[in-house]
């Protein structure tokens, strides 16, 4: 009986412990419950928009889309760099199996230089995720076939149809449109990356470096759907980019192909500008480069050609090269001493062929000298003494006026200053004045230094931009425009900003003119062989630049100089006189003197004045 009683007794027991275990588990379950539906209640009424959007960043992408970069046409509408279809390999490197490999497998089956791999590890610095990131451009149909075949063993590659910048006429006006090339790390500042996203390539030199902003265009994006792995299922939606502009130039690009041709292989520059505008109708330096061998990358050895040639094809002449402008600054002088009343038209100096200082027994010599063993003539005036280039009458000149007046004079007119020319990099010369030589040479001036100047040698130093402007101003009779090449902007005429205003009497300028005008005319002008057959009217002056010094009693024998130490040749000339169309520089390097340069303006203007419209 006892032993019931405490069987019943556990049973009771353990009934009541069960039903404690229970209504514990109970409130377990239902303080659970509360909990998960308070977080869904957080979740999905307090913060699902939030939620909403992290969920979409990672099923939902934002790929840019590039621009379409500007294009660039002459004054015809001819163009002049263009935007052509090709085809690149791509490695998107999240897909690759073996990134190291595959780019060996690349190399090997391509021929890949290390610089397209260098510059691929570059892009891939700057590149989103799961972006294909550019190899190798302009893939030829043998290098389609190639990749094609080993497609199995190339996990992650990719051929990519893309627009490629490409220059028509390659050499042509390689200098003035420069060119673009890939983005390298220090292309683009920290400030400019996000405007950069997607694109490869960047204005390097040139007018596609000047106007670079303005030919890039502006990024667009789309909004794509991705799955776990990143691949794009859909295009959600889509900000179309904003092309980049077109630029119309002056430049002619036949009249550049008229001057290059004139010009040959020899070095020089050529500038021709329209005196009403200041727009650039030519340029040419030589010697040239392709500039299409730049854009995807110009082999190691073909860079070291052009970098380590002393002929130097990179320099670009027209706005960098700095040269003495000899006796093409007589025109400008004359017109400074007629102004500050030093001169008139009938002022006559003796011409011995040679001028000496007072107190001073070194004699400096004229050219003619050599010639004729005497002057030009027993005296000489400003007109005649433009015209045969007389050193003995700016040797005076330039005494009488003294070096203060001198430099001042010649400043009117642009020397030493850059012109602001629409081209990065442009020199300023040297315009020498005693401060200066002071100041970078650490020496006193001498009066026979200011005779040098007086025939625009020792120091002085011009490019042929300033000098095309310092003529336009003088074919204007006072006016020049700043030069630029571009003309519109999609269409929008660029507005011409004035440089120069020099004020003089009409009888100044035309004295100076008439000089000019007989350089070309007369029988003993210095340019006298370019009058046959002109039916138009030409003002001109030639100028012949020493480039190594020659003792007072020796003689210039250009036959035994080597050919890098023989006289720069000068041409400076407008065209029609009166209602002037066209001036033009020509500078023939180490060619012996001026009588090389004005065949080569002769082209130009025969051509220029013959077109129609």
């Amino acid at each position: 009986m006892a032993r019931q009683l405490n069987q019943m007794q556990d049973w009771t027991r353990e009934t009541r412990i069960t039903h404690r275990r229970v209504m514990v588990l109970a409130a377990l379950m239902l303080l659970i419950m509360a909990g998960l539906l308070s977080r869904y209640f957080y979740l999905q009424v307090l913060h699902t928009s939030e939620y909403r959007a992290l969920s979409d960043r990672n099923r939902i992408a934002v790929r840019t889309v590039s621009p379409t970069r500007g294009v660039i046409v002459d004054r015809s509408g001819q163009f002049l760099a263009v935007n052509e279809p090709s085809f690149t390999l791509a490695i998107t490197p999240e897909r690759a199996v073996d990134l190291e490999s595959t780019l060996a497998t690349l190399t090997d089956l391509l021929g890949l230089s290390a610089a397209d791999v260098e510059l691929f590890a570059d892009t891939r610095k700057r590149r989103r995720p799961m972006s294909p990131v550019p190899l190798k451009y302009r893939l030829t149909d043998e290098e389609l076939a190639i990749i094609a075949v080993n497609k199995h063993q190339l996990a992650g590659v990719s051929v990519v149809s893309e627009l490629t910048r490409y220059y028509p006429d390659g050499d042509l006006a390689g200098h003035a449109l420069g060119y673009v090339g890939r983005i390298g790390i220090d292309d683009v500042d920290e400030s400019q990356k996000d405007a950069y996203r997607g694109i490869t390539h960047i204005g390097k030199v040139g007018l596609e470096a000047y106007y670079e902003d303005i030919l890039r265009g502006t990024l667009g994006a789309s909004r794509v759907e991705t799955n776990a792995r990143g691949v794009e299922l859909e295009v959600i939606d889509r900000i179309e980019p904003i092309p980049g502009s077109e630029l119309t130039l002056h430049l002619d690009i036949e009249l550049q192909r008229v001057a290059s041709d004139a010009l040959g292989d020899r070095r020089g520059a050529i500038v021709a500008i329209d005196p009403a505008t200041g727009g650039v109708l030519s340029a040419v330096s030589n010697p040239r480069y392709d500039p299409n061998k730049f854009v995807n990358g110009i082999s190691f050895a073909d860079y070291a050609a052009l970098r380590d040639s002393r002929d130097a094809p990179l320099l670009n002449r027209v706005v960098q090269g700095q040269y003495p402008p000899a006796s093409t600054i007589k025109p400008m002088l004359g017109l400074s001493g007629l102004n500050r009343g030093i001169i008139d038209a009938d002022s006559m100096v003796p011409d011995p062929g040679y001028y000496q200082l007072e107190g001073d027994s070194r004699r400096y010599r004229d050219w003619i000298l050599r010639i004729r063993g005497t002057g030009h003539a027993d005296e000489m005036n400003l007109r005649d003494s433009i015209a045969q280039s007389c050193d003995v009458y700016f040797y005076d000149l330039a005494h009488r006026l003294g070096i203060d007046a001198l430099a001042d004079s010649l400043a009117e007119f642009g020397i030493g200053s850059t012109t602001g020319v629409d081209l990065p990099s442009e020199k300023q010369g040297v315009l020498p004045t005693p401060q200066w030589k002071q100041r970078v040479i650490g020496s006193n001036w001498y009066g026979g230094e200011t005779l040098i100047v007086g025939i625009g040698q020792g120091y002085m130093l011009t490019t042929p931009i300033q000098l095309a402007v310092a003529v336009s101003a003088i074919a204007n009779r006072g006016t020049a425009f700043k030069p630029s090449f571009v003309a519109a902007i999609d269409g929008i005429p660029v507005t011409n900003q004035p440089l120069l205003d020099i004020d003089a009497p009409a009888t100044h300028w035309r004295e100076i003119i008439d000089g000019m005008v007989d350089t070309v005319f007369s029988a003993r002008g210095t340019a006298s062989g370019m009058r046959s057959g002109l039916d138009y009217s030409v003002a001109g002056k030639t100028g012949t630049a020493q480039v190594v010094g020659i003792a007072q009693d020796a003689t210039y024998e250009e036959d035994l100089l080597s050919e890098y130490q023989r006289n720069h040749g000068w041409f400076v000339a407008f065209a029609p006189v009166d209602e002037p169309e066209i001036a033009v520089v020509v500078l023939t390097e180490n060619s012996g003197g001026g009588s090389t340069a004005y065949p080569i303006a002769r082209d130009m203007l025969d051509y220029w004045m013959s077109r129609d419209g």
